[in-house]
């Protein structure tokens, strides 16, 4: 995970500021800085030979940003598109809240190892409280994603272009901070309440 994040995120970045370097309009170190995302998803679906929602939608949102930014010629409108993927972000987790499980729990399960898998999903069926810390935290992620792609609009539309590549790290950082630490001090008390127990020790005193 970070590993494709570096290389959404911090690769493109180093792209735009050197092409800027280099002389290129803002325009075209712009495209030059989405080309490599596009080239990540491209290598995804060859390795592993199969098209994914996410994959799909990054691909997608890089070459409409490439379309309307060369008929506009408005490098303001590439400079959007980070908002686009929070944006969808925030929308899915939201909507997951209406399916019998909520995305967090479909995203814990892609990672955890198999004897974690059992574990977690006994927890879901046994636990109503973590049933409900799920769903509430699911519900903070969706939240501060949408919070997150109003910010990044308004960068996008009133900030100087060449500042705002760098202020979307600076900005996708504190979201991740902001996520943890709300997530967590919610979720705590929400097992507290119930007497649950995290990691073998009583929430009580953890």
């Amino acid at each position: 995970m970070f590993r494709k994040l570096a290389i959404d995120l911090v690769v493109p970045t180093a792209v735009y500021y050197g092409a800027r370097a280099a002389g290129l309009s803002q325009l075209w170190a712009l495209v030059l800085s989405g080309v490599v995302p596009a080239l990540r998803v491209l290598w995804s679906v060859i390795t592993e030979r199969k098209v994914s929602g996410l994959n799909a939608f990054v691909l997608g949102a890089v070459v409409l940003g490439f379309a309307m930014s060369f008929v506009t010629g408005e490098p303001r409108v590439l400079l959007v598109r980070a908002a686009w993927g929070t944006a969808a972000f925030g929308v899915v987790m939201l909507a997951s809240l209406f399916f019998k499980r909520p995305l967090l729990h479909s995203m814990a399960m892609l990672v955890l190892p198999e004897d974690k898998k059992r574990v977690w999903t006994e927890n879901w069926e046994k636990y109503p409280a973590i049933r409900h810390a799920l769903r509430g935290c699911t519900a903070i992620w969706g939240v501060i994603f949408l919070a997150d792609t109003g910010i990044r609009v308004g960068m996008a539309l009133t900030l100087p272009i060449d500042l705002v590549p760098v202020l979307d790290d600076v900005l996708l950082v504190v979201l991740l901070v902001v996520l943890v630490v709300v997530q967590r001090v919610y979720s705590r008390t929400i097992m507290r309440r119930a007497g649950l127990r995290i990691n073998g020790v009583h929430v009580s005193q953890a």
